[in-house]
């Protein structure tokens, strides 16, 4: 029996109505463990018109045969709070009590709705994402997102970085670990070595040292290091063409964030998954934020929370084997 957590996120967005949207695609032979507050969830089923059936505990450990669990920590005023210091409280307090068991090992894998950074700080979170709140929770040093579609994938070698500051974070060093941790992650998780594409940093990839040096200095050396120990690696890609060799590879290492999300969004936005990888445990997410605009309207698509739950399910699997 696999054992799956999925955290509510900040209740005032899309995340409620995403739980109760996928509930239905739920496997008979899967334990599944949700983190949120129950009132909120019946609220968003009522919404819906989902008839929701769930078992009440009070620990994930007590979790032993497959079905729908709810863990409620009571939080929240009001069943469906306005975006606040509240409603981010409400998705830290159910993140981290559901990262707990994952390190415990009470869950196997991990769903996690968005929250908003804005409101999450406020209430105290002091990380520029769930990402990096996984990867310090687990004493993780070694991480990555990868942006996951059955198109394209694309891993970011810096994430939450001002462009200022971007040449100064691409350095040999840096490209070989995250090229070695792709490698690694993808014969763990999927028990296959990928094909990697390397963008350069620079326009035309740097033009050979004549329009920027990091991509001849610091891309290319960890590339060539690569290749010489067999893996399948090419580049530096020139940016502004890479994705028409989409076909090419089995994913793309992008230089920033901009870079790799922008053309991540417009192929795939609506089945877009973000899958951290170096964590010992499968985390994934829906591709989106808290959607705010939208949330408690019946209109928050649920496409990329299922693939989301569908690659978790996979993952888990996978590492059963």
């Amino acid at each position: 029996m696999n054992r799956i957590g999925i955290t509510i996120g900040d209740p005032a967005g899309v995340g409620p109505e995403l739980i109760l949207r996928i509930y239905n695609n739920f496997r008979n032979d899967t334990a599944y463990l949700i983190y949120g507050e129950e009132k909120t969830l019946l609220e968003a089923a009522d919404l819906l018109g989902v008839d929701f059936h769930y078992e009440k505990v009070h620990g994930a450990e007590r979790v032993d045969s497959p079905g729908v669990y709810l863990l409620d920590l009571n939080i929240s005023e009001r069943p469906v709070p306005q975006p606040s210091v509240s409603s981010g409280k409400v998705a830290v307090a159910y993140l981290a009590r559901a990262v707990v068991d994952a390190v415990c090992g009470h869950i196997e894998g991990l769903l996690t709705m968005p929250i908003n950074k804005f409101w999450a700080t406020r209430a105290g979170f002091s990380y520029p994402g769930q990402t990096e709140y996984l990867a310090q929770a687990t004493n993780t040093t070694d991480y990555a997102m990868v942006m996951y579609s059955d198109r394209i994938r694309v891993v970011l070698l810096t994430t939450h970085v001002p462009l200022r500051d971007v040449p100064s974070a691409v350095k040999r060093e840096k490209v070989l670990s995250k090229l070695n941790l792709i490698f690694r992650e993808f014969k763990r998780l999927f028990g296959e070595e990928p094909t990697v594409g390397v963008l350069g940093l620079n326009p035309h990839a740097g033009e050979m040292g004549d329009m920027g040096r990091e991509d001849v200095e610091e891309i290319l050396p960890a590339i060539e290091e690569m290749k010489n120990k067999g893996y399948k690696v090419e580049g530096p890609l020139v940016p502004d063409t890479a994705f028409l060799r989409i076909d090419d590879f089995d994913l793309f290492l992008c230089m920033y964030h901009d870079q790799g999300l922008i053309p991540f969004k417009l192929l795939a936005f609506k089945e877009g998954v973000n899958l951290t990888i170096g964590i010992p445990f499968p985390r994934t997410s829906p591709d989106h934020g808290t959607a705010y605009e939208i949330a408690w309207k019946g209109l928050a698509d649920p496409t990329p929370s299922l693939k989301a739950l569908e690659l978790l399910e996979k993952l888990v699997h996978n590492l059963k084997r």
